[in-house]
């Protein structure tokens, strides 16, 4: 798979919120960089858990990405969306491997209230998932 074909997969999961291609996607050692969590998660694993999370939360009916940004291995996704009538702005910036897998995910978020929003229902949902 090249990087290119990673990104398609990428967009295909955002779009259609399917978490059971995440596994084909996610590199074994792929590190998330949350917007709301200091501590980078590392492992397919977790980086799996957050992003089943974020599919159901912020990529919502309302999100939709504005602007791409694209090299041989690295991509910037500039993105909005609405949670809780909360307009939240942000920034996926993804890496692929050489298998056009994803090894590196740094998510930024703005303003302020949209952090909090965005923390408080990751927050929900991975303790629901822990249920």
């Amino acid at each position: 798979m090249t990087h290119q074909e990673g990104l398609a997969m990428w967009h295909q999961f955002v779009a259609q919120r399917n978490v059971s291609q995440l596994g084909d996607l996610i590199a074994d050692d792929a590190v998330l960089h949350s917007p709301v969590v200091w501590t980078p998660q590392i492992g397919k694993t977790i980086v799996c858990i957050y992003l089943t999370a974020a599919a159901s939360i912020i990529a919502n009916e309302h999100f939709k990405y504005v602007r791409e940004v694209t090299n041989n291995e690295h991509s910037i996704l500039e993105f909005t969306t609405i949670i809780d009538g909360v307009t939240v702005e942000g920034v996926d910036m993804l890496t692929f491997d050489n298998q056009g897998k994803l090894k590196d995910i740094k998510v930024m978020v703005r303003p302020l209230k949209a952090i909090q929003v965005v923390h408080k229902k990751m927050g929900e949902f991975l303790e629901q998932m822990k249920k």
